[in-house]
């Protein structure tokens, strides 16, 4: 199953860095840090309402199995908010989910079939066994729950009518969809709870681990943050290198010049962009952008005077990705403005530029264009460079330390004759 997370030996581009004055000031796309969307009736963790049971009170939500009349309170009830709002029409239904061949295994709907055009608006899913206590606290309607072995355990151990208000008062909360993993076979009590509040009850045959994980990496894809651009993106040595620039300034030349060198073309004149997240202990909150040819447009490159191309036809597969990481932008400029000036560079290669694409900054470059330059050779030589800034070896910085060292040196030398001479 294709995922669609960060491919290839490269990694992702960084998150977390702040544009600076010689950074580019257009943010292509939306923010990548904002929020799923979400009710405003919905209580969030950090939220109390008046009759919600908190942690510390000197109520026991759990000893509603007894019969408790106030569990769940209404003011608990009120994540059913998120489901009957019309205003949100972004995520994915449980039904096209349960569609989905990039799922990895066919869900089974055990219950609550009328309640299959409820939207899923956040890709990571929640085990909230707590729910069936009366701990509703932190559950959140637009989020998947998964009913693992857990939880089925403990739902066996309750009497027939403590499990019809246990899975009652947990199915009042209108979840989004509930997944039951392992093929275990629901309680009935479960199935009239979830048929009486319409929500969906899909089977897994696969562990509840397994069941995440395929969950997640496709929810990722489904949900992520998209945007498009004009340009070209083709995989050297691993990274993800996005060509803009003006229109006929020689991208697609310049991809297909690639492309003969050996690299391989994932997209030509659109690129399809999403942000996923790619964190690490190290930096958990670190974002990559993958691009994607469009649909109709996947093997294709448009060069004038030939027309449209068909490169996998061309070249054969190797020529061809479907996706990859944004690593580096080369933007391809004029050598001269509009009024026939030069146009100024950085020569020494000390600045860093950022190019930021859906709230993410990459390294960007810019590389004047003018005929008999042979420019696929020199964005072949900024992806080298850039894995060797990515390595710890920055050539530019490297030499004007070496540069300044010798003038400290012949400096302190001279002041040492100067001395000797008074």
């Amino acid at each position: 199953m294709t995922t669609g997370g960060p491919g290839g030996g490269s990694g992702g581009a960084g998150g977390g860095k702040k544009r600076g004055p010689k950074d580019s000031p257009q943010d292509d796309g939306t923010d990548g840090d904002a929020p799923f969307p979400s009710s405003p009736n919905v209580a969030r963790p950090s939220e109390s309402r008046p009759g919600e049971s908190r942690p510390g009170d000197s109520s026991q939500p759990g000893d509603s199995r007894a019969g408790a009349e106030d569990w769940p309170s209404e003011s608990l009830l009120a994540a059913a908010d998120a489901q009957s709002s019309n205003a949100q029409p972004a995520g994915v239904t449980v039904e096209k989910l349960c569609a989905d061949p990039g799922l990895g295994f066919q869900p089974s709907i055990l219950a609550g079939a009328a309640g299959l055009s409820r939207r899923i608006l956040n890709a990571r899913v929640q085990k909230s066994g707590l729910a069936l206590v009366g701990h509703f606290h932190g559950l959140e309607a637009w989020r998947l729950q998964i009913l693992g072995a857990t939880e089925i355990s403990f739902l066996d151990r309750l009497s027939s009518e403590a499990r019809a208000k246990a899975c009652l008062g947990f199915a009042k909360l209108r979840p989004c969809g509930v997944v039951l993993t392992r093929g275990v076979r629901p309680h009935h009590e479960l199935v009239a709870a979830c048929e009486a509040t319409e929500t969906p009850l899909l089977g897994s045959p696969l562990k509840s681990s397994t069941t995440i994980n395929l969950l997640h990496a496709l929810l990722d894809d489904r949900l992520a943050v998209r945007t498009r651009l004009h340009g070209v993106l083709v995989s050297i040595y691993g990274l993800g290198i996005l060509i803009i620039g003006r229109s006929g300034v020689g991208k697609s030349e310049c991809a297909l010049d690639l492309v003969m060198r050996g690299h391989r073309l994932v997209a030509d004149d659109v690129v399809e962009c999403s942000v996923r997240p790619y964190g690490s202990s190290v930096d958990p909150a670190k974002k990559a952008v993958i691009g994607e040819p469009a649909e109709l447009l996947e093997h294709h490159i448009e060069i004038r005077g030939l027309g449209i191309l068909n490169l996998k036809d061309l070249f054969g597969v190797t020529s061809v990705t479907a996706r990859m990481p944004i690593d580096l932008v080369v933007r391809m400029s004029d050598a001269v403005d509009a009024a026939g000036q030069p146009v100024e560079y950085d020569r020494l290669g000390l600045e860093e530029r950022h190019h930021r694409i859906l709230g993410v900054d990459i390294p960007e470059v810019t590389i004047p264009v003018k005929p008999g330059r042979d420019v696929g050779g020199i964005v072949q030589i900024a992806a080298r460079n850039e894995l060797l800034k990515r390595a710890g070896h920055h050539g530019a910085r490297d030499f004007q330390e070496r540069l300044e060292r010798k003038l400290l040196g012949k400096a302190i030398t001279d002041d040492d004759v100067d001395g000797g001479r008074g």
